[in-house]
């Protein structure tokens, strides 16, 4: 059996459970198991033509997989991605445009009325396929012709950093859309369609993840109107996108996509990859080397800062006998009152960081797409002398915490988490190393 880890070797296994955690819901191989599984089933069977919509931020790591296979018909269709995220993909004979992310923008409209198009010729006996990942909100945004592009994109800034989570998120955006709450599935001709989906929602909810393009809706333009008053000032909202959800209350405009609806009725649908399997394959990996791990479950939620702080205090305090893995995974949000620069996780670690100093902890918190906010990184590295090093370089961790400005306080420690685009989405992973003994400093 392999040496448990000493007190030195916390961030390499921290890095190793990572690394594992990221291999098991890699989107290539998760659609590759997907595909080879519908197809020994004969789902594809008789098709004219193989259509695929891969949209969102694992999509050329998802297309990929379809174009690696030999098929008995042609294959045509759209892969819509992320700034950057298509690099070193040859996914030919599918088309590959990028578009926005978090904030959807010109493009990302183009994007919308590109896979609109092509799900509305399809012809009857093609086959389909819709490969969704998180990020496809805003990648495939097309707001109706009456509320302005300008309008829907300061909507969607605003939301983002008002604290609300995904489900109100998508909610409001779905009744924002001609292409979400199944209204992609509603203008397919294709009889049948078949979604492979990874998911990055609590809960794995078909109708949350990319704001379910081919799913039923269980929100309405009332539950959308709700969000944006408890969300946002009045001022916030801008008139066109206000009178478009009040017109939509009033029965004015068509809803989205509801459970029963022809629609959605021939989609079949899987999920290939989740924040579980990141999870178990971490827990895996420390247990390869002795080390006993914990899975905690999808337990990551409310606001950043809050959670690390727990999180933080509670490992501190914990005894254990001997070296722990702690696993938790999910998504918090950020309530934004100042205009710093940093993601979730970031906040997240540092405020951890003022729980565990001076303990034998350390942990990692990071996004599994490699992307936390508007930064280069995915998460960041915390242990027992952060606060130590950070107070000796003249950082102020409070002032960050305070300013959302974690990312310039990590990178001068040298604690940024930098992954590049991982090619997967499933949410977030936090890490927690437990010494064994008293976990916090001695008293």
């Amino acid at each position: 059996m392999s040496r448990a880890p000493g007190p030195l070797d916390a961030r390499a296994l921290l890095g190793e459970a990572g690394r594992a955690a990221l291999t098991a819901v890699d989107a290539a191989s998760a659609t590759r198991r997907a595909l080879w599984e519908a197809r020994a089933n004969g789902v594809f069977d008789g098709a004219r033509s193989l259509v695929v919509l891969a949209l969102g931020k694992a999509a050329p790591g998802m297309a990929r997989a379809v174009v690696e296979l030999d098929w008995p018909c042609p294959v045509t269709g759209l892969v819509v991605t992320k700034d950057d995220h298509a690099l070193g993909f040859e996914l030919a004979p599918l088309e590959v445009i990028e578009a926005a992310h978090p904030i959807p923008d010109a493009r990302s409209a183009e994007a919308g009325r590109r896979a609109y198009a092509v799900a509305a010729r399809t012809h009857p006996s093609d086959h389909l396929l819709v490969l969704l990942s998180g990020g496809a909100s805003a990648l495939i945004a097309l707001p109706p012709d009456e509320v302005a592009l300008h309008d829907f994109i300061a909507l969607n800034d605003r939301l983002l950093g008002s604290g609300a989570p995904i489900g109100e998120l998508n909610a409001v955006r779905k009744h924002l859309s001609q292409v979400s709450g199944g209204q992609l599935a509603r203008a397919a001709r294709a009889e049948r369609i078949s979604l492979f989906a990874i998911s990055d929602v609590p809960g794995d909810d078909l109708g949350v993840i990319g704001s379910g393009p081919c799913s039923a809706d269980a929100s309405t333009f009332g539950d959308a109107l709700a969000i944006l008053e408890r969300r946002l000032a009045r001022d916030l909202v801008p008139e066109s996108v206000g009178g478009w959800l009040r017109a939509g209350a009033e029965g004015n405009r068509p809803e989205t996509v509801k459970q029963g609806e022809a629609a959605v009725e021939r989609v079949r649908a899987a999920i290939i990859a989740r924040n579980a399997d990141a999870r178990g394959a971490a827990v895996a990996a420390a247990l390869a080397h002795g080390v006993r791990a914990v899975d905690l479950g999808e337990c990551l939620t409310g606001e950043a800062k809050e959670f690390g702080r727990a999180a933080g205090v509670l490992a501190a305090a914990v005894r254990t006998d001997r070296p722990t893995l702690l696993v938790a995974g999910g998504e918090t949000v950020v309530t934004l009152r100042q205009a710093g620069r940093g993601g979730r996780n970031q906040e997240l670690a540092l405020a951890a960081a003022l729980g565990v100093a001076g303990s034998g902890v350390s942990l990692l918190a990071f996004g599994t797409d490699g992307t936390d906010g508007p930064t280069d990184a995915a998460g960041a590295w915390v242990d027992g002398s952060t606060l130590e090093r950070a107070r000796a370089a003249g950082l102020d961790p409070a002032r960050h915490l305070a300013g959302h400005d974690a990312h310039p306080f990590f990178d001068r420690l040298g604690d940024l988490h930098r992954t590049g685009p991982t090619g997967t989405n499933v949410m977030d992973l936090l890490l927690i190393w437990l010494p064994a003994g008293l976990a916090g400093p001695a008293r």
